[in-house]
């Protein structure tokens, strides 16, 4: 059985590392089910006090793989509301977390995978790293993010973003405050584990979570709401004539003309 996600941990720090670098760490159902596991293995980890998000090979994550995109097309409304709620079940694991999540972003972070990042509660990423939420353009919707990322960057640049489907560099997405820190690949692996070591020994570990929560609490007070409502327009765009589209294009490698 293939190793999607590894976990281990070292000082006090978990690392949760996606692992399928031969698909650019794209997202299906077994990671995005692997992720959630391993996400609440790690906050039930007495040895852990923070966590740290990463990916091997040469992308954080490229989004969705072909495969998973070919078997939307075949799901009934009610399939689509389950694996749209798979989804929203990991970011809200994330976000809810008691334990501070650094996501190690290194090359592309793409759509879901861009998503990934947005929901950490503090993220890092290289001078070539790039960004975006690419959606619109094969007839999809970003519609779980959305309730996450307009909090985080305002709703200006969330709709410039997401309207657009443009990436984006990490110089850029750190003047969207999207991300938190900027370094050279060479550093990050470095930076990060100062920055995790720096709060696992300077903050007290019921003071972070409770100052997490305080943070997420009053500033997404609609967010059960606002997901509820989000995975419902999720599965009903995966039904439009658009959407059929723009994968089938997508797939065949073949310009969308919109």
């Amino acid at each position: 059985m293939e190793n999607l996600v590894l976990y281990s941990v070292e000082e006090r720090i978990a690392t949760i590392t996606i692992n399928r670098p031969e698909k650019r760490n794209a997202l299906n159902p077994k990671l995005i089910s692997k992720l959630t596991e391993t996400f609440i293995r790690a906050s039930e980890d007495d040895d852990a006090k923070v966590i740290v998000l990463k990916a091997n090979g040469g992308s954080f994550s490229a989004g969705a793989d072909l495969e998973y995109l070919q078997q939307l097309q075949q799901n009934t409304f009610e399939e689509n509301v389950a694996d749209s709620n798979n989804l929203r079940k990991l970011f809200t694991t994330i976000y809810y977390l008691p334990k501070v999540v650094i996501a190690q972003v290194e090359g592309h972070a793409i759509a879901g995978g861009c998503g990934l990042a947005t929901i950490c509660d503090i993220v890092f990423a290289t001078s070539e790293s790039n960004f975006g939420y690419t959606e619109v353009k094969i007839g999809f919707v970003p519609a779980i993010v959305s309730c996450f990322l307009v909090q985080k960057v305002n709703e200006t640049i969330a709709k410039e973003i997401l309207l657009t489907g443009k990436t984006f560099n990490a110089e850029q997405a750190l003047a969207y405050k999207l991300i938190n820190f900027v370094t050279n690949a060479s550093e990050i692996n470095q930076k990060v584990k100062e920055f995790a070591l720096s709060l696992c020994n300077d903050s007290s570990g019921n003071s972070l979570m409770i100052t997490k929560q305080l943070i997420n609490q009053t500033t997404n007070p609609l967010l059960e709401k606002s997901l509820e409502f989000a995975v419902q327009i999720n599965a009903r765009v995966r039904e439009s004539e658009d959407f059929k589209k723009g994968i089938a294009s997508f797939l065949n490698k073949e310009k969308i003309n919109w």
